[in-house]
């Protein structure tokens, strides 16, 4: 177990080396240029060509992207081209507050999703089946900002129950519309997978013999059925999860939240280049290690996983 975790330490490097070439490389050729944008167009050529040599900007892609390399390793992911800030200070400024809505949304997705994937397997057939199958097919299909301005729609102009936008002093009340709305998509996702799985785990003989032995349905269904269908489960919280932690653009933006992702979003709109490098080997970092702790967790739920790897 401890050399599978080493080997994928080791893959860490290589593949945020791949990112962030992949990243420069597409960022240095979108349409526009940073500085014309940070100055404005009546600016003259002779400013345009001297902040531009201040910024490095001038120089071959290959050395500009050898510079920032030698900078990360530092620990620097740059500074803002219109404020002139950190981006790593920006980074530990707006993480938490992507954390809070991340593992909000991920706890009412996995609590709710489970739950309702359960009693459809459970129920099969079922007016509740039905019912779950139409609301989970339903959460998938219906976009994103078209859900979080309904919500806030109906919960914070008619009803006027919480607040449309923001967050306030980090109360509740500005955390539950923006969470709904992001948990939304993987909720039925989460539904539909562990309504797949149960069937398929209920069928299994070892479920037959628990019942045979007398035991009650409910320790059945949650410690022999459940239980052995949460390796797909596992998996797709853990891609969400990571995916969230990344910054969701869109309900960030609807909802004014000051995250990750509306700052990514800032940086895209402005082409400030040094923020979207920074949100990109950030978000890489995040996505590469939820994977790992993801395959750990394989590790102590299923035992196939536990002998192969200490084979």
């Amino acid at each position: 177990m401890v050399l599978y975790i080493l080997k994928r330490f080791v893959l860490f490097v290589p593949t945020l080396l791949g990112i962030s070439l992949i990243t420069f490389i597409l960022m240095k050729h979108l349409p526009g240029d940073p500085v014309v944008g940070m100055v404005g167009e009546r600016a003259t050529p002779e400013t345009i060509s001297r902040i531009r040599a201040e910024l490095g900007l001038d120089e071959p892609l290959p050395y500009q992207y050898v510079r920032y390399l030698r900078r990360v390793c530092t620990g620097q992911f740059g500074r803002s081209i219109y404020t002139n800030r950190k981006i790593s200070d920006d980074i530990v400024q707006k993480f938490p507050n992507t954390i809070k809505l991340a593992l909000a949304a991920m706890f009412f997705a996995s609590i709710s999703g489970i739950s309702m994937g359960v009693l459809s397997a459970v129920h099969r057939g079922t007016i509740w089946d039905r019912i779950i199958t139409l609301v989970s097919v339903g959460g998938i299909s219906v976009p994103v900002f078209w859900l979080g301005l309904a919500l806030m729609i109906l919960f914070s102009f008619y009803l006027q129950w919480l607040p449309p936008s923001g967050m306030g002093n980090g109360g509740l009340a500005y955390l539950i519309l923006p969470a709904a709305t992001l948990a939304t998509f993987s909720l039925s996702y989460i539904a539909r997978v562990t309504r797949s799985s149960m069937l398929e785990t209920l069928s299994q003989p070892y479920v037959a013999a628990a019942r045979a032995k007398g035991l009650s349905e409910a320790v059945v269904i949650l410690k022999h059925a459940l239980k052995n269908s949460l390796i797909p489960i596992v998996t797709l919280i853990g891609l969400d999860l990571g995916s969230y932690l990344n910054g969701a653009v869109l309900t960030e933006t609807i909802f004014g939240w000051d995250g990750l992702g509306r700052y990514a979003l800032d940086g895209i709109i402005k082409r400030d280049y040094p923020v979207i490098m920074g949100a990109v080997l950030f978000g890489a970092l995040i996505v590469v290690s939820v994977n790992l702790v993801v395959d750990i967790s394989y590790h102590f739920l299923d035992p196939r996983v536990r002998a192969k790897n200490e084979a």
